[in-house]
């Protein structure tokens, strides 16, 4: 009998090492080596027998001669997915979607397998962490779901061989990965020898059948998807669902897309029936909006291809005791401490004695520099109480020298804002003569900006 051997894989990178090392020699990241028992090295072959005539290994053609419409894409039926996919579905990709617990992960793998099953038919749902009674519950909560949609209740991936032959799925959704456990590897279910050889069988089945493969998974206390990075490679596409689950809204973004764009963004609503594609989301982040108030300015913000509508808000108030306090919600701090320091240099307004808020409403989080200049106003409006007028949203990189930057699609911001009924919009004036939108007013740097502020916006009244 063989003497059973074990090797130590990095949970970051996948790297496997014969022995112990405090640090991982392929990603440089302490303390990831985790040991896992292994058997002979098996190749990854699919579980099911491809079908006659599919694709044949060994040989070449020439790549003009592919036709790229013999496999169309797959329309999901819901429009913010199909968004971030690039148009639907690939027959034979693989698609991992990662998120924090509850943010709602399993809610969109059943509604896109019932969404799927009325369109495309033959659609497969394998879940891990659930009993089927379980997914019929959840199931009727969120509507009529096709009676001919498949379910099973399963962990070992050698089990899911014999559905997969007899009723040829179209789509198959498992959930999720780290749940699943296969004969080939003798640790437990979640480990990294399992997850990368359960995907590595999982995928080799789909592409072999030109199956599209969706797979769910965890995400660590980093944020980033549990398991190997081998995992994101193994895969075509990683979505990643973000979220406060204190607001509503859900956020569906793409860090990896071999069939599309990775700027997209597909935004949400989570409600009693699920999950609801936002078509006009700006409408939706400014609809509890209270015009007058001090600390708030407007944004368009480009996510993706589609602008939209933002609000910053500031609350700036003197500081009670020790060092200033400085607290950011959806929005990098360290972005918040440089405006403030530009502010203080460059405009005649004190804010490094105080403390200062910021926050996206909406649970949005910003990561572009075209919210400088709304920030710097949100800050000088809550400093000086004299709330911004109801129709002026502002647009603008700010850099260390107080100059007011220009930013990509100036054109598209300024037509979603005027749609809105934000008729001046404070844009760099290097541009002006660029911008073919009504409402730009130009401004130079960040003083300039605050003296029109004080110019246009009188006092509260209190």
């Amino acid at each position: 009998m063989a003497k059973p051997r074990s090797v130590y894989c990095c949970t970051e990178c996948g790297t496997q090492q014969p022995r112990y090392l405090g640090r991982c020699p392929g990603c440089g990241a302490w303390e990831t080596l985790l040991e896992e028992p292994v058997g002979g090295e098996a190749e990854a072959v699919p579980l099911v027998a491809p079908p006659p005539g599919g694709a044949k290994s060994g040989k070449a053609v020439a790549l003009a001669d592919v036709d790229a419409d013999s496999s169309p894409r797959v329309a999901t039926g819901i429009g913010e997915l199909d968004r971030v996919l690039g148009g639907g579905l690939v027959p034979g990709s693989v698609v991992l979607i990662g998120g924090e617990p509850g943010i709602g992960k399993s809610t969109l793998s059943l509604q896109l397998a019932a969404q799927l099953e009325r369109d495309a038919g033959h659609v497969l749902y394998v879940t891990g962490e659930e009993s089927l009674a379980q997914v019929r519950l959840r199931a009727e909560r969120l509507g009529e779901i096709p009676r001919s949609l498949l379910a099973s209740s399963e962990t070992r991936v050698e089990a899911l061989a014999k559905p997969w032959r007899e009723h040829r799925p179209s789509v198959v959704v498992i959930d999720s990965i780290q749940t699943l456990r296969t004969e080939r590897v003798e640790s437990a279910a979640g480990s990294v020898a399992q997850v990368r050889e359960c995907a590595a069988l999982l995928s080799a089945t789909a592409k072999s059948h030109g199956t599209a493969l969706i797979l769910v998974g965890h995400v660590t206390k980093e944020g980033t998807l549990a398991g190997p990075r081998v995992l994101e490679h193994l895969v075509d596409v990683v979505l990643t669902f973000e979220g406060d689950r204190g607001t509503p809204f859900r956020l569906l973004r793409a860090t990896k897309n071999r069939f599309g764009s990775t700027q997209e963004v597909g935004i949400f609503t989570m409600g009693e029936k699920g999950l609801i594609a936002v078509e006009n989301p700006s409408e939706l982040f400014l609809a509890e909006r209270h015009p007058g108030a001090p600390g708030s300015c407007i944004v368009p913000v480009m996510e993706g291809t589609r602008p939209v509508l933002l609000e910053m808000q500031a609350l700036v108030a003197p500081a009670g005791y020790g060092t200033a306090r400085r607290t950011t919600v959806g929005i990098d701090d360290g972005r918040v401490a440089l405006l403030l320091a530009v502010l203080d240099r460059h405009s005649e307004i004190d804010l490094l004695s105080c403390d200062v808020y910021v926050n996206v409403v909406g649970g949005v989080r910003v990561s572009e520099p075209a919210a400088d200049l709304a920030v710097a106003l949100a800050l000088a409006s809550s400093r000086l109480d004299r709330p911004l007028p109801q129709d002026v949203a502002a647009c603008g990189e700010v850099g260390l020298g107080g100059e007011v930057r220009r930013v990509g699609r100036l054109d598209q911001r300024l037509r979603e804002a005027g749609r809105l009924g934000f008729g001046r919009v404070l844009v760099p004036a290097g541009v002006l003569s660029e911008v073919t939108a009504p409402g730009a007013i130009g401004v130079e740097n960040v003083g300039q900006a605050v003296r029109w502020l004080l110019e246009n916006a009188p006092p509260r009244k209190v």
